[in-house]
């Protein structure tokens, strides 16, 4: 009768060796699945933020080419450069292009710089506000916090308005009633 003691020294590492392969099999599958729900994740969520970017931009713009004061060619200066810099951002998987062509998040930072900028030059207070939470499940901000999230968006009071504002009827006439 033939034995062989070697596979029983060795019975600890046999173990470990097929465990690990299991394992490295199992891994690279539901990895390879998770990994791509995690990128089409994290790319909407930049592509929302360069989304938010570009609109607000192009707003500006046009509110700049409506009132064209000298005041605003800066502001036109510093959209264009957004807008430009936007439109270098890819609109499909880079993923056959070599990695030293294209820096993503080095273009991400550009673009969030240069929207700071803007919002400099408007004289109003940037926001970035990333929805972490889905829609159904995060609260609805009270009256003083919508009232706040108006102040930081609302352009300093030096410049000249943009849209006058007129009180309300209600208001005018001192009564509190609503009618619809």
């Amino acid at each position: 009768m033939d034995f062989d003691l070697e596979s029983l020294v060795n019975v600890e590492q046999t173990f470990y060796d097929d465990g690990y392969k299991d394992g490295y099999a199992h891994g690279r599958i539901h990895g390879l699945i998770e990994g791509r729900a995690l990128g089409r994740e994290k790319g909407f969520e930049m592509w929302e933020e360069v989304g938010f970017y570009e609109g607000f931009a192009h707003m500006w713009s046009t509110i700049c080419e409506k009132r064209a004061t000298k005041e605003d060619t800066r502001i036109v200066h510093h959209t264009k450069q957004l807008l430009d810099l936007i439109s270098q951002f890819p609109k499909v998987n880079p993923s056959s292009t070599s990695a030293s062509d294209l820096d993503i998040p080095r273009l991400f930072r550009q673009i969030r710089s240069r929207y700071k900028v803007l919002c400099a030059a408007l004289g109003i207070r940037p926001t970035l506000r990333v929805n972490s939470t889905s829609s159904t499940t995060s609260p609805t901000p009270d009256e003083n916090e919508q009232e706040t999230l108006l102040s930081e968006t609302s352009p300093r009071d030096d410049r000249k308005k943009v849209w006058p504002t007129h009180p309300s009827r209600s208001a005018r006439q001192g009564g509190d009633d609503l009618s619809f």
